[in-house]
């Protein structure tokens, strides 16, 4: 028995009805959009390794200045332990933001992106979970040489400072991601970005430092972590909100 076709397409009405349910649920295309783009990414740093080597490249080199410029003790160690780290890695992830949407301009496919019907917000999403992952690769070898070059141990609850860390580089990615959207179109990109990105995260990195501080002290973090969490669900919810208009700015 043959399906019954759709007068206005010529199309089996079956495949109408399944097109039409994609349509009602829109979050999976979506979802399927920000997956596709983010293992796109991925693979891509796999192969090149360009923002992971840059980045490894400048932490180890703060690392070792600092190192060399003096010998702290212990007590001082966890005083300025949460500056430097957070500083090092600040410094370190401009250099993988500012390639972020480097490789969307090339044959104009950040052009293509805006004149087809996928959400923006997806492209955002899967861009700033790209980084989220670059970042995170970085502090994870990282930390072990902070802690062995400053003989740091935490008196306070460690675990708190895994909540920091994933809280903190969510801080930096979900602005520096937008930033770097935002300064895309300009002439000096890879200046605009600290320039935009570093007064807005402020109080971010005071959270991260000052919660990093508290807990290598054993004081209490519980005021810190809650305000980077708010921040982050703030500007994140701001940075989805204007995307749209800030892809499709001439």
């Amino acid at each position: 028995m043959s399906p019954t076709l759709d007068p206005n397409r010529g199309v089996p009405a079956s495949q109408v009805s399944a097109q039409g349910a994609n349509l009602a649920h829109p979050h999976q295309t979506v979802r399927g959009i920000t997956r596709v783009t983010l293992w796109k990414d991925l693979r891509l740093e796999w192969r090149s390794k360009d923002a992971i080597n840059s980045m490894l490249f400048f932490s180890l080199l703060v690392v070792v200045v600092f190192s060399f410029s003096f010998d702290p003790s212990a007590e001082e160690s966890r005083q300025i332990a949460g500056g430097l780290i957070w500083v090092a890695f600040l410094f370190a992830a401009v250099v993988a933001l500012n390639q972020t949407w480097a490789r969307e301009i090339r044959n104009q496919v950040l052009d293509a992106y805006r004149v087809s019907p996928a959400p923006a917000n997806s492209l955002f999403v899967a861009k700033v979970l790209g980084n989220f992952v670059f970042v995170s690769v970085l502090e994870t070898l990282m930390t072990p040489l902070f802690i062995a070059f400053y003989r740091l141990r935490a008196l306070g609850p460690a675990w708190q400072l895994l909540m920091v860390g994933v809280l903190g580089t969510w801080a930096l990615v979900v602005n520096g991601t937008f930033f770097a959207a935002m300064s895309l179109r300009t002439r000096s990109r890879e200046i605009m970005l600290p320039l935009l990105l570093f007064p807005i995260s402020i109080p971010a990195i005071l959270a991260m430092v000052q919660a990093t501080t508290a807990i290598l002290s054993g004081e209490g973090a519980r005021f810190w972590i809650v305000l980077l969490a708010t921040y982050d669900l703030v500007f994140t919810t701001v940075c989805l909100l204007l995307f749209e208009t800030v892809l499709n700015a001439e």
